[in-house]
């Protein structure tokens, strides 16, 4: 994946104390990557800079270009972002909420520190809210309903096939939401997306997710969808609790 700008001239972040290559955010929820650079970032209004800033942290995030227990500060980013510091400080205050990042007065943001522990219970309250709801819908959404879901699913292979990390947990996400969408209840994809973003951030001391472990859970998502087109109750409830048994499906 190129390194160095999103689509919108935005530069991804990294700590103050090196100079690593930068890296491109890749497209959201489809597993594909743009290979061009842009001859200049490109002007962009006010109130899309904060979202632009944000997603490309979320990225940095997931793909380890932001280290856990690093501290970053809003004014060197938004030199890099090619933006005032204003708009990161948004974004960072953001992550704040989110738990990825906590204040570091005087000095920026660190990155949220986190262990297996806390991994696991986010599996598990994810399970107690997911299951019962894809269980239920097995017995009752129309199979040309999962059918539709097929290019979502496709698309979380595309992104695991190339290792992209960062593009894979877009996909993921995208899957999952558009399953629970089939409730109709939009509380319930909101919370379950908010846990399931906060499942992917990496582990402190924790290698980078494989490219083998990501075709793996996009294997699930595959099997998962012809058993749910299928109707075949006893395979949906099998898979689903696997799937969240697994560290971040």
């Amino acid at each position: 994946m190129e390194q160095g700008r999103t689509r919108d001239g935005v530069r991804l972040p990294y700590a103050s104390s090196g100079t690593p290559p930068d890296a491109r955010v890749p497209e959201q929820a489809r597993g594909e990557h743009t290979h061009s650079e842009p001859h200049a970032p490109r002007v962009v209004q006010r109130h899309s800079v904060r979202g632009q800033v944000l997603d490309a942290l979320r990225a940095a995030l997931v793909g380890g270009e932001l280290a856990p227990g690093q501290v970053y500060s809003a004014p060197a980013l938004g030199a890099r972002f090619g933006v005032s510091a204003t708009p990161v400080r948004e974004a960072m205050q953001q992550l704040t909420v989110e738990g990825a990042v906590e204040v570091v007065p005087n000095r920026g943001f660190r990155v949220s520190e986190r262990g297996p522990r806390e991994l696991s219970e986010l599996a598990e309250v994810r399970a107690l809210i997911e299951v019962p709801v894809m269980l239920r819908l097995a017995r009752t959404v129309p199979a040309g309903n999962w059918c539709a879901l097929r290019p979502l699913a496709d698309a979380t292979v595309a992104a695991a096939a190339v290792g992209d990390r960062a593009s894979y947990a877009e996909c993921d996400r995208a899957f999952h939401r558009a399953v629970l969408a089939l409730s109709g209840n939009e509380q319930l994809v909101m919370v379950a997306d908010d846990l399931h973003r906060r499942s992917q951030w990496p582990l402190v001391s924790t290698p980078a997710t494989r490219r083998a472990d990501l075709l793996a859970d996009a294997s699930e998502h595959t099997a998962l969808l012809d058993a749910l087109i299928a109707r075949d109750l006893a395979v949906v409830q099998s898979l689903v609790r696997e799937h969240f048994n697994g560290a971040d499906g």
